[in-house]
C-alpha cells in the first residue's frame, strides 16, 4: 500500500477560527490556503478543507455498534503507522480533547485487529484515526 493518492474531504464548520484552533493547534495540521469562509489543512499529507457554514450541525448524525461501541456515523480519519497513532492519542490525552471512543485495541487476535479512537472537532464533526501493527490486515476479513 505504497503511493497512495492523497484524499480530500471537504466539511462544515459553525467557526472558522475553532476549527484552525482545533485541526492546527491540536492536531498539528499545517494550514494551507484560506479564504474568509474555508481553510485547507494538511492531514497527514491528505487536503481537508473546512467550510464555514451558517448553522451548527447536529453532532451525532447516527451511529452503528462496532466491537461493542457506538461508531460515530459518518466519520473521516486516517490509518497512521503504530508509532504515529500513539503520539497522536497521547498529544490529545495531554491536551484534555474529549473522545467519543477512547482510544484503545478493537478486533484483539481477530483480522483487522487495529487501535481506534473516535473524537469530534468544535463542529461536531466526528474523526476516527487508527493504526495497524499489520498494516496488511487493512481489508482483513
Amino acid at each position: 500500500m505504497t503511493d497512495l493518492a492523497p484524499f480530500h474531504i471537504a466539511f462544515p464548520v459553525d467557526d472558522l477560527d475553532a476549527a484552525r484552533h482545533f485541526y492546527g493547534t491540536i492536531l498539528g495540521c499545517p494550514e494551507g490556503r484560506n479564504d474568509p469562509d474555508w481553510i485547507d489543512f494538511n492531514l497527514y499529507g491528505h487536503q481537508i478543507v473546512a467550510h464555514r457554514v451558517d448553522a451548527k450541525r447536529e453532532r451525532l448524525a447516527g451511529h452503528n455498534p462496532v466491537d461493542g461501541h457506538a461508531v460515530p456515523v459518518p466519520h473521516f480519519g486516517v490509518v497512521l503507522p503504530p508509532v504515529a497513532w500513539r503520539a497522536l492519542a497521547d498529544r490529545l490525552l495531554a491536551q484534555g480533547v474529549a473522545f467519543a471512543i477512547e482510544p484503545h485495541t478493537r478486533f484483539a487476535g481477530q483480522p483487522g485487529e487495529q487501535s481506534t479512537m473516535f473524537f469530534y472537532d468544535p463542529a461536531g464533526n466526528a474523526l476516527e484515526f487508527k493504526a495497524f501493527a499489520d498494516l496488511g490486515q487493512l481489508f482483513a476479513k
